[in-house]
């Protein structure tokens, strides 16, 4: 596979990319490219998310929480999901990231002629829709997002879903490594 974009349009998403990008948003890809009526939009791909967390070093901490808590006490599992999403909402895009994440949510702007256009923020992880899980449901959408400031803010909303008490139980049922999933 060759270097992966931060961002791509969903009519550029090639299929090199899927595995970047989570099952959902590598359909949008297909259909966009198919010529079926999607909606303009682009996706955020795990090179974004990885940066952040790598850079928040908060993920050894979050896996250590998530082995310290009794999965079947559910009030512990509770509390520890509520920490884990918390670190995750602290995450910083890199400035470049950043940056080119605020040109496209501008471009997209310019091309359906509304300022701060809304949009749906949606998780795609990339475990979604592999041979031996469905992580459908288990994290979060966000529609009618207008700004990007909001925008930003629910990108990282979508990253903290990935802890949900519901997320954090499908992946120890499943055995996968809470830090296996992007």
């Amino acid at each position: 596979m060759s270097d992966c974009p931060s961002m791509i349009p969903f009519g550029s998403l090639a299929a090199e990319f899927h595995p970047k990008v989570g099952g959902k948003c590598a359909s949008l890809g297909v259909l966009s490219q198919a010529g079926l009526p999607v909606p303009p939009g682009f996706a955020v791909t795990t090179t974004v998310f990885a940066a952040a967390r790598d850079a928040s070093g908060a993920m050894p901490r979050i896996v250590q929480l998530l082995a310290d808590t009794d999965p079947t006490d559910h009030r512990a599992l509770s509390e520890a999901a509520a920490q884990a999403r918390a670190l995750v909402r602290d995450w910083r895009l890199t400035a470049e990231h950043e940056l080119r994440l605020r040109e496209m949510y501008a471009e997209l702007c310019a091309l359906c002629d509304v300022p701060d256009v809304p949009v749906a923020v949606r998780s795609s992880a990339t475990a979604e829709d592999s041979p031996d899980a469905s992580f459908a449901g288990e994290h979060d959408t966000f529609l009618w997002v207008c700004g990007i400031d909001e925008v930003l803010e629910k990108v990282r909303e979508c990253w903290a879903s990935l802890f949900t008490e519901r997320a954090i139980t499908y992946r120890n049922q499943m055995g996968y490594p809470h830090d296996d999933v992007d």
